[in-house]
């Protein structure tokens, strides 16, 4: 397996053959015929523009947990395209760490937390824990569910965590922004949006908030 630099218009060949068609099954056979995700985390990064986009879109569909920190640097490339497949792929990435049971796990949790079944969603995500410490999305969704209960103390020391265990989760810097404002303390829920931005610049509800509450406290 594998490519060279002459094979990069393939790359992109396929990728436009999928914005075509829509055919993901295709693209993401054809894909993992012929690149290692090496390749493609490659290419996301140093290729033209297309190369880009079709690389970390073809990451989106995959690649493992492994390849986090590749997308979360491309949330930085200077093409929207590039920014927006990243964003759109490291939230799956986030899912694809762990076994296989506990990958299964997690994804009860999040429809637990999709239907507002949040003391269900707390109890199994304590389980994953205990089993998965280091598996960064079940404290995130154990951070939702804690946040939908009021019990925001609890919320923001596990996006706290889930930072701790993956820096590029902007959503948990959103999420822990969000507790300190419902616990009223502006100040550290600036802290959490600016960080927030700094992992994800597309974030603009993220980059109204950080203006409201800088204008606010100037203000006060």
């Amino acid at each position: 397996m594998g490519s060279s630099t002459s094979s990069n218009p393939l790359l992109v060949r396929l990728y436009v053959a999928y914005l075509d068609n829509e055919d993901a099954a295709a693209f993401i056979k054809a894909v993992s015929q012929r690149y290692t995700t090496a390749t493609l985390q490659r290419l996301s990064e140093r290729g033209q523009r297309l190369t880009r986009r079709a690389a970390v879109m073809a990451i989106g569909f995959v690649a493992g947990y492994e390849a986090n920190a590749t997308l979360g640097r491309c949330m930085h490339d200077n093409d929207r395209g590039v920014r927006l497949l990243a964003e759109n792929g490291i939230r799956q990435l986030w899912c694809r760490d762990g076994s296989d049971v506990q990958r299964q796990t997690l994804q009860i949790i999040v429809r637990l937390n999709v239907s507002e079944q949040f003391d269900e969603a707390i109890q199994l995500a304590s389980q994953l824990i205990d089993d998965a410490p280091w598996f960064a999305e079940a404290w995130n969704q154990r951070a939702i569910a804690y946040f939908h209960l009021g019990r925001y103390d609890d919320s923001a020391n596990d996006c706290h965590q889930t930072l701790e265990l993956n820096p590029y989760h902007f959503g948990a810097a959103v999420g822990m922004a969000h507790c300190y404002l419902e616990m009223h303390d502006a100040v550290a829920a600036l802290e959490c949006f600016r960080r927030a931005i700094k992992l994800n610049p597309d974030l603009e509800g993220v980059r109204v908030q950080i203006d409201y509450l800088e204008r606010s406290l100037e203000e006060s």
